[in-house]
C-alpha cells in the first residue's frame, strides 16, 4: 500500500494518538514560518555529517515528487539549505524539508511558500565534502526513520509512520476520526468528567 495521500487528511495529534510517544519528533523541529500547511509524504532520508550539506543538496535532485527529505544534520552552527535549495526543490515537486539542524535565507522560503521543519536558522552554511549515502537510517527529532516511512508534518508538530504500518496506522487514524466527529462536546464532556473523577476516586482525592 503507497496511500501516501491519505495522510494529508490525518492530524499528526491523531497519528501521535495512534502511533504513541516514539514516532513523534521533538518540540525542536517546528515549521521556521506561520501557517506551513500540512504536508504527507514518503521520507527521502539524508544524513549530513558536523559542518557539510552535500548530501541535502545532492539528495534534491534525486528525490521523487511528493517525498519529505528527512535530514538528520550534524549540529546547528552551519545551515544545510538556502533559499535557492528550497527553490529547487520546490520546482521539482519535493513536499518539505524536515530537518534536525539549521537552515537560511529563511525569508526567501517564507515568500515562496516551501515547508520547513527544522531546529532554527543560521546565516552561515555548510562545506561540500562528506559523501555519505542516500536512503540511509536516520534519526530526526529523536525519531528512527527510514526511507519510504510517512511524515505528516503541521503546526501541531512531526510524526512518523513506519512504512510496515502503514495501512494500519491509517485505518485507525480514520475510525479514531470518525469516532470524534461523531461526538458531541457535551457527550465528551460527561464521559471525560466520569473518567477524571473515578481517576481522581481511585488516587484518594477528595474536593
Amino acid at each position: 500500500m503507497n496511500d501516501f495521500a491519505g495522510f494529508n487528511d490525518i492530524p499528526p495529534t491523531t497519528l501521535a494518538d495512534v502511533l504513541g510517544r516514539e514516532q513523534v519528533m521533538d518540540i525542536g523541529i517546528r515549521p521556521l514560518w506561520p501557517s506551513a500547511r500540512r504536508v504527507a509524504g514518503p521520507a527521502f532520508t539524508v544524513r549530513c555529517p558536523p559542518g557539510d550539506n552535500l548530501m541535502l543538496h545532492a539528495a534534491i535532485h534525486r528525490a521523487e515528487p511528493g517525498s519529505v527529505i528527512v535530514v538528520e544534520a550534524g549540529d546547528v552552527d552551519h545551515a544545510v539549505a538556502g533559499g535557492n535549495v528550497c527553490a529547487v526543490a520546490q520546482r521539482r515537486g519535493i513536499a518539505a524539508f524536515v530537518v534536525d539542524g539549521a537552515i537560511r535565507d529563511l525569508a526567501e522560503v517564507r515568500e515562496m511558500g516551501f515547508p520547513v521543519f527544522a531546529r532554527g536558522v543560521i546565516p552561515f552554511p555548510g562545506a561540500k565534502k562528506a559523501v555519505v549515502p542516500l536512503g540511509g537510517q536516520v534519526r530526526c527529532g529523536g525519531v528512527v526513520v527510514n526511507a519510504g516511512d510517512v511524515v505528516v508534518a503541521d503546526e501541531e508538530g512531526v510524526v512518523v509512520t513506519p512504512h510496515d504500518r502503514q495501512e494500519q496506522v491509517l485505518r485507525a487514524a480514520r475510525a479514531k476520526l470518525a469516532k470524534e466527529a461523531d461526538e458531541s462536546l457535551d457527550a465528551w464532556e460527561a464521559a471525560h468528567r466520569s473518567r477524571i473523577d473515578a481517576i481522581l476516586a481511585e488516587n484518594g482525592y477528595q474536593d
